[in-house]
């Protein structure tokens, strides 16, 4: 089973892919953990990846597809996987889908965790609150900026998907086991 977990920053898609990772044994990738494990092999793509890192430049579409392909083929992801992150445009999703055909694999389930967004940002005031913003994401203008990123690149995917007839929606403002139940109602049991 190949999942995408989509929705804006703070609803809990880490939280869920965590999850849905332990629950039914599919493999969580974070296009972060992807890039930095490849960096770290010190590979011809590593040392590449170090230089754009280095120059703060944004890595490719296709370097990006090239290492999710390269983990995907990983024994590890022989049950499936759960992607967390990725894909942000069209353009990548589409890339996606031609790189997954190729490996004779879909992506079964795109589930989209709703939330209202004022209660994400009284969500952030009140971390910000009980840790004095400790954190360097920890702020209501970053959220914001977050947030209109969300909406402007990442949501436009959800009409693609959903033409596909594998986009499910769910109501991220639930209690965390409620979410859970809902997922797995969606994906069948463990």
């Amino acid at each position: 089973m190949n999942i995408i977990v989509f929705g804006p920053p703070g609803a809990g898609k880490g939280t869920q892919s965590k999850i849905v990772q332990d629950n039914y044994k599919l493999k969580q990738l974070s296009t972060g953990e992807m890039l930095r494990a490849e960096v770290a092999s010190e590979s011809t793509l590593g040392h590449t990846l170090k230089a754009i890192i280095a120059a703060g430049e944004l890595v490719s579409d296709d370097i990006i597809i090239e290492i999710i392909g390269t983990c995907i083929s990983q024994p590890e992801c022989e049950r499936g996987f759960i992607l967390d992150g990725f894909p942000r445009t069209l353009p990548q999703a589409k890339a996606l889908d031609v790189m997954l055909s190729h490996m004779s694999r879909s992506i079964d389930h795109v589930v989209v965790l709703e939330v209202d967004n004022d209660i994400l940002i009284d969500r952030i005031r009140s971390r910000i609150d009980e840790t004095g913003g400790a954190r360097s994401d920890d702020s209501e203008e970053v959220l914001r900026n977050r947030l209109h990123v969300y909406e402007t690149q990442t949501a436009p995917l959800l009409p693609y998907y959903e033409a596909k007839g594998v986009l499910r929606k769910v109501d991220g403002m639930l209690p965390i086991e409620d979410v859970t139940a809902e997922i797995e109602s969606i994906l069948g049991a463990p």
